[in-house]
């Protein structure tokens, strides 16, 4: 739906060139305050800068898409909006001016974060303002046609990540993003590369990633109240990344016989999700949002990986555990497992309650 609006509206803006829009636009600034589309003045943590001798960026990245990966789910992935938010180091708050577009699902995330001076959510009235507008560096890190085309016609001097092909109608890469782009349209390319996730999306800003780690927004109060977090909960997007229910329960009454452990909580709410998070010691999770959030906060973390790539995750306190089989399918990137026997059901008990127990005595 958000899609075709932002086709829509992109015609309107092209055949009749509104360059003023006095229609208000949902904009978060750091101070939390919604705002019409007069500059947005916030408050810095840093020395204050004149914003005309700051560059102005623009991030693309409302979720619609995974970078890396062929998705036309149009499922709002929250995890690869959270781990975009590495690049955020590349634009230090005292240079640079960030205006963040996102899906209203992904404020959560980025609200409150210092490195973002003004969030958009996407709207049919965005592509107004944004063309209204002008940037020193725009980064389009979405793939979808429609979102391309609003992206190369807002005025800027430098363009990173994506746009659109005007005879095909596809996405290409700018400079640095063909290796990006071929992963999506080769599986096998992808299934192989060595490459984590930040350091590719570094790549395709032409930096050389060196560890930095994402950047949450919030920022969660909770103390430590457990010493695991069982994080046993998968999106709709890939339900063969959940380990099975009955492995969790046997891990959860072999590790309470030492240790704290609880459940996962804060379903309905993105703060209460990180605030508990944040109250686990360790945190044993599935390849989803969970894991990128414990990554963030600096969490101990085991993940468990079958059919999604586990190199393109890393972290310093972080150990992934994949199946022990050597089958030629792994990792599949499928919703769907053909041999009716998906591998992250081989994930044994002991070794995830092995590596739990090297994570706490480390803590």
């Amino acid at each position: 739906m958000i899609r075709a609006l932002l086709t829509r509206q992109l015609r309107f803006a092209i055949f009749r060139c509104p360059r003023v829009c006095l229609i208000k636009s949902t904009i978060w600034s750091r101070r939390g305050h919604s705002s019409n589309l007069l500059p947005v003045k916030t408050m810095h943590n840093t020395p204050h800068i004149p914003d005309e001798k700051r560059k102005r960026v623009l991030i693309i990245k409302p979720g619609y898409s995974e970078t890396l990966d062929p998705d036309e789910s149009g499922i709002v992935s929250l995890g690869d909006i959270l781990r975009t938010t590495v690049i955020l180091h590349l634009f230090p708050s005292d240079q640079y001016h960030v205006t963040w577009l996102v899906d209203k699902r992904g404020i959560p995330l980025l609200k409150g974060n210092t490195h973002i001076h003004r969030l958009l959510a996407v709207n049919p009235f965005t592509p107004h303002l944004l063309l209204s507008e002008w940037f020193d560096i725009v980064v389009n890190f979405e793939k979808e046609p429609g979102i391309c085309a609003v992206s190369d016609r807002i005025p800027a001097w430098r363009r990173f990540g994506f746009r659109l092909d005007p005879q095909s109608h596809a996405a290409v890469a700018y400079d640095h993003s063909d290796e990006a782009l071929s992963f999506t349209n080769d599986s096998t390319a992808k299934r192989k590369k060595a490459k984590s996730w930040s350091e590719i999306l570094y790549e395709m800003l032409g930096h050389k990633y060196t560890g930095q780690p994402y950047l949450l927004g919030y920022q969660p109060k909770s103390e430590i109240h457990y010493d695991v977090g069982m994080n046993h909960l998968i999106g709709k997007k890939f339900p063969l990344k959940r380990w099975p229910e009955a492995h969790w329960q046997q891990l959860n009454e072999m590790l309470s016989q030492r240790y704290s452990v609880c459940w996962q909580q804060g379903d309905n709410d993105i703060n209460d999700y990180i605030e508990w998070i944040a109250s686990c010691r360790v945190l044993v999770t599935n390849d989803s949002l969970g894991l990128h959030i414990a990554l963030a906060l600096g969490k101990p973390v085991v993940a468990l990986f079958g059919p999604t790539i586990a190199t393109e995750v890393a972290g310093e306190s972080l150990i992934k555990i994949a199946p022990p089989l050597d089958w030629d399918c792994i990792p599949c990137m499928e919703t769907v497992c053909h041999r009716g026997d998906p591998c992250i059901a081989h994930i044994t008990v002991d070794s995830v309650a092995k590596a739990v127990a090297g994570l706490l005595e480390k803590s």
